[in-house]
């Protein structure tokens, strides 16, 4: 009898054991709820709107007149519904950029929207957009730039004073703010005040980061911080969209700290782009990228507005690798988004609920490996399944490659693979394998790295397959994995890629064979009645080409829009810096290949005189609109040139100054720049000087063109 008992007693005991097993431990850093509540909006977007709107700018210089800010048709509502049509979670207004104009009636500087005629001095965009945010169910952020070239104090402890006091006026009067967005841009040359100079300050310790941050950390607790190096979120190193194929949540800055957080204004692209696997700090990457070719609008740039599918790409490369999108909106002149920009924003909504409606993996039976202390009912695989970011499947402790098979009893046909871990116990899995049952064996068809909270495999073709097998092929410690989904993504045709060759022909192609290609020359939209394309087309000059693909009368591409300045065929390099040296051909600046560019840079010497200059004989007398520079594109910034000089000529002889300026934000966005003259001229020759660059001893030039 008294050995029935302790065996019961011990069957108790065990049972007790198994089935109050301890969750597994944390590993690494751990985010805070405000950067959970970051991570799971996903998407939000920048909006750029101001004075730069007007003046065609991308960085004004902080001298421009607040009277020309007056829209016709400002509405908050109309640009945050935009944004939550494309499935956009929140905005981040620029409450005030560069430039220094504040949007809001701030007390702290006369530069601000109550010295507009916009609502006779009584307006407060930052108020339309809370009350447009709060009707629509989005939330708000702000961004206040640190560097401000209007104000006569900027560079001294006056002003850091002055944007303390603005960023409190911000956060005390517009409700609860999801995000504090503050830029890397910081010191340069500027109006100040009326005077014209350059003001240099340390950027990692002029803004006294650990006391400016503290007047967030007290006013918006729960919103999340970011900058170059976060401190919650950091930018991820490029204006392109995307993050690492690997891209860990936890970062090590490598700069000194000041305080006990990173200093602001220190990252190095590739680091940014893919995190410190085992870094000091949870701050996951910010893929921040605009709508447009720039930030602000720009009518030039109305063809260059990212279609539905681009967004979609731009959205597994950030969405689908743990980060976040932030998207970058420019209304414009009238104070709303530009039909083509809803246009493009509803779609990609459109087409981001048609993957993501329905989970196929829903209804199957998961079988693991390894449960955690054999309770299922805590820690069981069937917790991948529904819809909670945070239940999850776990291993004991010395289980870190477990598999699990996902049987769905039918043949589903798929093409995207969705994992996520339960951050809230840190980034655990360092890279896993999804194979499919398919002709009665297992054949791989996955792998990823880096889980973390979000993990979206895009797969080349469809699958088909009633059975898939997970397996973790690298973990340091248990596993504690939230989410496994399989979804369709629609068939379509990739867009056709428009190129003109040294010739002036048109050159249309597409990367995978499609069964025809239809175009137009006069802007308006090609249907399958449109002329085929089968050879290169020679077109005049100026002219707007646009092209898409067909496989039938009911499966399209979307289309792809270019327009063509004059042609360089018949131009001639007559000059240029460099070409007695180690520099490229100067023809490569002219020879429509923008994977070619010309360099003076020298490799032997560390300085080299500046001006530099290019100068191209058209041929003939042409009537000039613009002019535009493309830096070079290999992800390098030595060369490329920021500030600028242009000339025009009749004679080759006597020079006019047509335009000059800077460049601005193109280390980050190195885009084509498009200059549009301040008056139309007729010249048969012109000049590119380049007064400064971003970095190196020579200037860098991938194309020149004319409009």
């Amino acid at each position: 009898m008294k050995k029935n008992i302790s065996l019961v007693l011990l069957f108790i005991i065990v049972g007790l054991r198994v089935f109050s097993q301890a969750p597994p431990k944390p590993y690494g850093p751990l985010p805070t709820q405000g950067q959970l509540n970051w991570q799971e909006m996903g998407m939000y977007c920048l909006i750029h709107y101001g004075l730069d709107t007007y003046t065609n700018k991308e960085w004004g210089d902080g001298s421009e007149d607040p009277k020309l800010l007056n829209p016709s048709q400002f509405s908050a509502m109309q640009i945050v519904a935009a944004a939550k049509a494309g499935g956009f979670k929140g905005v981040v207004v620029v409450a005030k950029h560069h430039d220094g104009f504040c949007l809001w009636p701030t007390k702290t500087t006369d530069h601000n929207i109550s010295h507009s005629p916009y609502k006779n001095g009584k307006g407060d965009m930052l108020r339309e957009y809370r009350e447009a945010c709060d009707k629509l169910g989005m939330k708000l952020g702000v961004y206040c730039s640190p560097w401000d070239r209007n104000n006569a104090n900027y560079g001294t402890p006056e002003y850091v004073n002055t944007y303390r006091e603005q960023l409190k006026e911000l956060y005390t009067n517009y409700g609860p703010l999801f995000m504090s967005w503050h830029d890397g841009a910081n010191g340069g040359d500027g109006y100040y005040g009326g005077k014209r100079e350059v003001r240099k300050i340390d950027r990692s310790t002029y803004y006294g980061w650990p006391t400016t941050w503290g007047i967030t950390r007290k006013l918006q607790p729960n919103a999340v911080i970011f900058g170059d190096v976060g401190p919650d979120v950091r930018w991820v190193g490029n204006e392109e969209g995307h993050a690492g194929e690997t891209s860990w949540a936890t970062y090590t800055p490598h700069a000194p700290d000041e305080g006990k957080e990173p200093a602001n204004g220190y990252v190095k692209d590739y680091e940014g782009t893919e995190g410190t696997r085992g870094g000091k700090y949870w701050m996951p990457a910010e893929c921040d990228v605009s709508l447009r070719p720039g930030w602000f609008y720009h009518e030039a740039q109305n063809s260059g507005v990212k279609s539905p599918y681009t967004l979609l790409d731009l959205y597994y490369k950030s969405v689908g690798r743990g980060a976040a999108l932030d998207l970058g909106l420019s209304p414009d002149p009238r104070g709303i988004l530009n039909e083509i920009d809803v246009k493009s924003l509803t779609e990609f909504g459109n087409l981001l609920k048609q993957i993501f409606a329905v989970n196929m993996a829903k209804g199957a039976t998961v079988t693991a490996s390894n449960v955690r202390g054999s309770n299922k009912a805590k820690y069981g695989p069937q917790f991948l399944l529904d819809n909670d970011r945070y239940s999850y499947w776990a291993t004991d402790d010395k289980v870190t490659n477990p598999q699990l098979v996902l049987d769905m009893h039918t043949p589903k046909v798929f093409n995207v693979i969705r994992l996520r871990e339960n951050i809230k116990l840190g980034q655990r899995i360092d890279s896993v394998a999804v194979d499919a049952f398919i002709n009665n064996k297992w054949q791989q068809i996955a792998t990823a790295t880096s889980i973390g909270g979000n993990r979206l495999i895009r797969l080349t073709q469809n699958v088909t397959a009633s059975k898939l097998r997970l397996r973790i092929t690298g973990s340091p410690v248990a596993i504690a994995l939230s989410d496994f989904g399989i979804y369709k993504e629609p068939v379509h045709l990739s867009a056709p890629i428009i190129t003109r060759n040294k010739n002036g022909e048109v050159v249309i192609g597409t990367e995978a064979p499609v069964n025809a290609i239809h175009y137009t020359l006069g802007g308006s939209e090609p249907t399958i009645k449109s002329p085929v394309y089968d050879k290169p087309i020679l077109i005049g000059n100026g002219k707007t080409v646009k092209a898409r693909a067909f496989e039938n009368a009911s499966l399209s591409s979307e289309i792809t829009t270019h327009q063509f300045g004059i042609s360089p065929k018949d131009w001639t390099i007559i000059d240029a810096s460099g070409t007695d040296g180690d520099g490229k051909r100067a023809e490569n600046a002219i020879d429509e290949i923008s994977k070619s560019f010309f360099s003076t840079l020298k490799h032997n010497q560390d300085t080299i005189a500046f001006p530099q200059q290019i100068t191209v004989d058209m041929g003939k007398v042409q009537e000039i609109k613009a002019f535009s520079y493309l830096p070079r594109q290999d992800k390098q910034a030595e060369g490329t040139v920021d500030r600028y000089n242009y000339y025009i000529s009749n004679d080759g002889k006597d020079w006019t100054k047509a335009a000059s300026g800077e460049f601005s934000n193109i280390k980050s966005n190195p885009i084509e720049q498009m200059v549009t003259l301040p008056q139309v001229v007729n010249a048969r020759y012109f000049r590119f000087e380049a007064v400064h660059v971003i970095a190196g001893n020579g200037i860098t030039v991938a194309e020149l063109s004319v409009y």
